[in-house]
Parts: structure tokens; C-alpha cells; sequence
């Protein structure tokens, strides 16, 4: 008889000792689902919050480029204009000796006021909206050749797919933050754009033929950390290839489902 009094005593022991552990288990799993979760709604909430940011930053930029775009166009492009009125008003003033000199110097005033024009209108986000990303690209890549700057290409291959068109400024802005640091540092004779249209992606390739930097050492340059982030707003891949006296290489990998 005591031999099953113990037996049951050991069976309701085991028993509870059972229930204690699994009550345990569950425990823990439920903790660490609730854990995960809220490890993953913060990073989600990071995320959001960086995301937001980029924008924001990225909004007050356009805006910025726009107010400089107007202020080229309107005034500094009035002004100009003036000049040149008033340099042919002084033409009818003077002895014809000095009119080649005056002639010339209306030349590269109407120059300089073509420019600010190409200029104001890739910088201004609503230009290049109406333009698209193609013909804004094409202009800026012109602006360079007229001006003597190095020899720009471009080429586009595959069917052309269209971006939306807060994609497209995003992919202009990164090619001429690239562009403008090729005009500014690389030293370069020769740039090479291609926009390859493929089946799911848009992959784009610019490469100079500059001076390069080295890739290793961290810079100050927020056009680096600009054209990066950017880039995460399109899930785009995206990678800087440079290498002292071999130029420098932008790929940048667009998925189309991103649009």
C-alpha cells in the first residue's frame, strides 16, 4: 500500500515538475515572440523615421535647387539680358573701332545667359519632371560638351520602361551629384553614361576616365552620403568603384517593381 502511495506521489511529482517546465517553455516562447516583435516594430519604426528624414532632407533639397533655378532664370538671367541691351545701345555710342570688342563681349554675355538657362532647368524639379529623366540627363550631358568641360557619351539600350516620377528625380539628382563630382575633382577628358533598360531592373553605369581617389579612406563629401541614401529610398543597389589614376565607377541597379 505504501508502495502505491509513493508511486503516486511520484507521479503527480513528475507530473508538476512536467507542467512547471512547460509552463516555462511557454513562457519563454511567448517572451521571445513578444521580444521579436517589438525588436521588430522598433527597427520598423527606425526605419520609418530614417526613411522620413531622407525625405524630409531630400524635400528641402528639390526646394533649395528650385529656388536657385528661379533666381538664376529670373534674375541673374534679367540681368544679363540688360547688359546686353545696354551693350547695344553703348555700341551706337561709341567709334566703330571699339564695335568687334563689343561684339564680342555680347557674345559671351548671350553665352553666359544660355547657360544659366540649361542650368536653371536641371536644377528645377518641375523642369525636370515635364522633360523626364532622358532628356534632363541628355541636357546636363550637352551642357558639359558645349562648355568644353570633357567629352561626355550616353547611351541607352533595351526597351525604354518609364519611372514614376518621384523615381526619376531621385535617379537624376544621384547621376548629377556623380556628374557634378566628375566636373569638380576627377580631372577627367572622357565620361561615359549608359542606362541599360533590362527585363526587371534599369541598371546604370557612369565611369570617367580621372584621377580616381581611393575608396578605403572616409571623406568629409556629404555628395557620397547624399547619393547613398537616396539610393535606399529607391531599394536600388547601388556602389562607387574608384581606384587613383583609373577613374571612377557608378552602378547603380533599379528594380522596376519599386515604381
Amino acid at each position: 500500500m505504501l508502495k502505491k502511495e509513493e508511486i503516486l506521489l511520484l507521479v503527480y511529482f513528475i507530473t508538476i515538475i512536467f507542467l512547471l517546465v512547460l509552463f516555462v517553455v511557454v513562457f519563454f516562447i511567448a517572451f521571445q515572440r513578444k521580444k521579436n516583435k517589438f525588436l521588430k516594430e522598433r527597427f520598423e519604426a527606425e526605419k520609418r523615421y530614417q526613411r522620413e528624414l531622407a525625405n524630409s532632407q531630400i524635400e528641402i533639397q528639390e526646394q533649395t535647387l528650385k529656388n536657385i533655378a528661379w533666381e538664376l532664370h529670373d534674375n541673374v538671367g534679367q540681368l544679363l539680358s540688360v547688359a546686353n541691351i545696354q551693350l547695344n545701345v553703348l555700341m551706337n555710342s561709341i567709334p566703330e573701332t571699339y564695335h568687334n570688342q563689343i561684339k564680342e563681349t555680347k557674345g559671351v554675355v548671350q553665352e553666359t545667359v544660355q547657360e544659366i538657362r540649361s542650368l536653371s532647368k536641371v536644377l528645377n524639379n518641375d523642369v525636370v519632371l515635364k522633360n523626364g529623366l532622358l532628356k534632363s540627363l541628355q541636357v546636363e550631358l550637352d551642357r558639359f560638351n558645349r562648355l568644353d568641360y570633357l567629352k561626355a557619351t550616353f547611351k541607352i539600350s533595351g526597351d525604354i520602361v518609364p519611372l514614376n516620377n518621384a523615381s526619376e528625380i531621385i535617379v537624376f539628382r544621384i547621376l548629377q551629384e556623380f556628374l557634378s563630382n566628375v566636373i569638380k575633382h576627377a580631372k577627367a577628358s572622357k565620361l561615359f553614361v549608359h542606362l541599360d533598360y533590362q527585363e526587371k531592373a534599369l541598371e546604370i553605369v557612369a565611369e570617367d576616365d580621372g584621377v580616381g581617389f581611393d575608396i578605403s579612406q572616409k571623406t568629409d563629401s556629404s555628395g557620397m552620403e547624399t547619393m547613398h541614401s537616396r539610393a535606399e529610398l529607391l531599394n536600388a543597389n547601388f556602389s562607387i568603384v574608384s581606384e587613383i589614376g583609373k577613374g571612377t565607377r557608378l552602378f547603380i541597379k533599379y528594380p522596376y517593381k519599386s515604381t
